[in-house]
């Protein structure tokens, strides 16, 4: 009855991921199972207990029975340091002023290289191909969405929640017949899998697209695609008293409260009801004290925390009750953003609570609580980072570059306390703050964005310069914990960053152009609702390429595999290779890729027919991201959200420093996992792309326990 009780929550909040789903860099919406009770934290204290004593069997079965590596081990444990989105231009410019002394030694001490990316070079692709190993047409990861080829429909294209197929009716009750399944859509293994097979430790924490966090000889903690309490990939809260007229939010939603001489109240509003959808979402409470222009009180959920314009709470804590001894907890931090003229509270969006997690986003399931039992609680959502808080105005600068601190000084404690207890095996983690913030504030680094304001701070001048400095003192620190000839260190990124000034709206361009037909009258709305599927022959979605309407892939397809595709990839390929920006005559592409000539594997099918890598200061609109059609082709782009690397990957490469040499030139992020593997003496699998790169002194060490 207990798992019957779970599995009703969980389909409760279990939407698929479609239309309204989470826009990840795009915007969120409403989302997909989030769940929990008092079962989640039974069920981690359990599996702890379990563990604890099956430990000394499993180490008997494991020491009898695993698989041996065929060969010696080069280094007894090594250390992946991810920096998402770090630039070699700026590393070299910034190493040769002698701003980065502690990447300086490390390369003085091994190697300094480019890291190619991927095509394309956004985060998902990328670091699926740094677990695997392999191109996208083995991972099947080409962008943040995808269509969905019965309704064109845009959802995630990592993670799928599969609800139960069958429910009863018991009165206003949906009573689900069975669980729901939540599944990872990466193909292909990641290489501390393979190493899991033979027996070598694995502690992987933050490595994006591992959500719901897989099994391992080890512990994961999962990242990018962890939803929030509500679904979502992150809708914030505003509490204000300024009347709003028709206004919208992108990524977030503001309630409009009322104050009473010193106190406000509202709802901090959670998922939907588990089986009551005529109920709408479940709520919490809270009240406001005011007590001077500066200070006020929060009550909420029996708890009271001092707030104050301008700082953040700490972790709140939240339980969204349902029926008896059923509830989901979340955590959120608030921030007083002002108290007169008008009220102004902010909240972040609700986290899966790690001390209750309701989702699979550790492995084992008690990774996640003994983390927080360490350090206190921590960022879940895998974008943790609320950059349409500031892209909306919402939050300021400040209020935005110390979430990126915060979230940073979190997992800096998460990684040390990894490095302190992995002697032996792998130790990989990943900060993607460094990602966040260039895309926020380049409009501050280059001259001559849209979006730069005429008068700009010092210190927001020198954000991202400041930025690499706090990631090399990082570097440094980690160095100090990995000084050892038995230690291989790695300090990567995925791909680097440019200048995101003008928006390209790729539907537009295929409206004007003949390939795509639309309802004048609904193009403003978002997933390519007006769109006439019976004369459309291509259409754009998400950020990076363009599909072909093709009878056998798409419920309203109209365009013949085979020839008359082909010739209409390489008819769209040639016109666009030709488009150039009015405003300044300069072109918009340094290529076109054709999916079928640029990938390989069983997954092709699933990518778009077009990539399309952009010049620097070019990219998708965010209107066709969204599957919006304007009347326009380009755009100024006017957000924060001014740098961006959704671009030709020859314009962004990533960093890789290493404490060893690597003799070769031109390393690829294609190159690491089969790299790892035989640095232990592991034989990378056949399916893997990436070539071994010489590492170091053929050096040997004794075996990894």
């Amino acid at each position: 009855m207990n798992s019957l009780v779970r599995w009703w929550l969980l389909t409760g909040l279990g939407l698929v991921l479609t239309a309204e789903s989470a826009w990840a860099y795009i915007g969120p919406g409403a989302g997909f199972a989030v769940g929990g009770s008092f079962l989640v934290m039974f069920a981690a204290v359990f599996s702890a207990v379990a563990m604890a004593l099956s430990w000394p069997i499993r180490w008997l079965w494991r020491l009898a029975f695993r698989k041996r590596p065929p060969q010696r081990p080069r280094f007894q444990r090594v250390v992946i340091l991810g920096l998402d989105g770090l630039d070699y231009g700026l590393t070299v410019r910034w190493l040769q002023e002698g701003k980065l002394p502690h990447l300086a030694k490390l390369q003085q001490q091994g190697c300094f290289r480019p890291l190619g990316s991927t095509l394309p070079p956004i985060s998902p692709v990328a670091w699926s191909t740094f677990q695997t190993g392999t191109n996208p047409g083995k991972h099947n990861i080409f962008d943040f969405l995808v269509p969905d080829e019965r309704t064109y429909q845009p959802k995630l294209s990592s993670v799928e929640v599969r609800p139960p197929r069958r429910a009863i009716r018991l009165g206003p009750l949906r009573v689900p017949l069975g669980p729901p399944e939540v599944r990872l859509l990466r193909k292909s293994q990641p290489f501390w899998a393979v190493l899991s097979h033979y027996g070598i430790f694995n502690c992987v924490l933050r490595v994006p697209i591992s959500f719901p966090a897989e099994k391992l000889h080890g512990v994961q903690l999962s990242a990018m695609c962890v939803p929030d309490i509500r679904g979502s990939q992150g809708t914030f809260s505003l509490f204000t008293t300024r009347p709003h007229h028709g206004e919208t939010t992108t990524g977030g939603e503001v309630q409009i409260v009322k104050r009473h001489g010193n106190v406000v109240r509202g709802e901090l509003v959670g998922p939907d009801h588990p089986l009551r959808s005529d109920r709408g979402p479940l709520k919490v409470p809270f009240t406001v004290f005011l007590h001077d222009n500066n200070r006020a009180e929060l009550h909420i959920d029996g708890a009271t925390y001092e707030l104050r314009v301008g700082h953040y709470t700490s972790w709140v804590p939240v339980c969204f009750r349902t029926f008896p001894r059923v509830r989901v907890h979340g955590v959120c931090r608030f921030l007083l953003l002002a108290t007169q003229p008008d009220f102004e509270l902010y909240a972040t969006p609700v986290h899966i609570d790690p001390e209750k997690p309701a989702l699979p986003i550790g492995y084992p399931a008690v990774y996640p609580v003994y983390l927080a039992s360490k350090q206190g609680s921590y960022a879940t959502l895998g974008l943790a980072e609320d950059t349409w808080g500031l892209n909306e105005q919402v939050l300021t600068d400040d209020h935005f570059r110390q979430q990126c601190l915060d979230t940073d000084r979190e997992r800096e404690e998460m990684f040390f306390d990894a490095l302190e207890k992995v002697s032996h095996g792998l130790c990989v983690c990943v900060f993607d703050g460094s990602d966040r913030l260039q895309h926020m504030f380049w409009r501050y680094h280059d001259a001559q964005h849209p979006a730069r304001p005429a008068d700009v701070p010092p210190d927001h001048a020198a954000a991202i310069e400041d930025l690499y400095r706090r990631m090399d003192a990082l570097v440094g620190r980690t160095m100090a914990r990995c000084d050892g000839s038995d230690t291989l260190l790695m300090v990567l990124s995925d791909h680097g960053f440019t200048t995101f000034r003008r928006g390209v709206d790729l539907n537009r361009w295929l409206e004007e152009n003949g390939y795509l037909v639309v309802d004048d009258a609904r193009r403003n709305e978002d997933y390519l609702a007006g769109v006439d599927w019976s004369r459309t022959r291509a259409f754009a979605l998400g950020l990076t390429g363009i599909f072909i309407n093709l009878q056998n892939r798409f419920a309203q397809g109209i365009v013949a595999e085979g020839g008359e595709a082909d010739q209409l990839r390489a008819e769209l390929a040639e016109k666009l290779a030709t488009l150039t920006d009015p405003s300044n005559g300069q072109r918009v592409f340094r290529r076109i890729y054709q999916a079928q000539k640029a990938y390989r594997g069983g997954y092709v099918r699933q990518a778009p027919d077009l990539i399309l890598g952009y010049e620097s200061g070019y990219r998708v609109s965010w209107d066709a991201a969204v599957g919006r059609t304007t009347t326009a082709v380009f755009h100024n782009n006017t957000k924060a959200w001014s740098g961006d690397h959704c671009v030709d990957p020859s314009v962004v490469p990533g960093i890789l420093f290493c404490n060893q040499p690597i003799r070769e030139e031109n390393p690829r992020l294609l190159d690491i996992a089969p790299t790892i593997l035989n640095v232990f003496g592991v034989p990378a699998p056949d399916y893997m792309d990436g070539r071994v790169l010489e590492v170091g002194t053929p050096a040997v060490v004794s075996p990894t326990s």
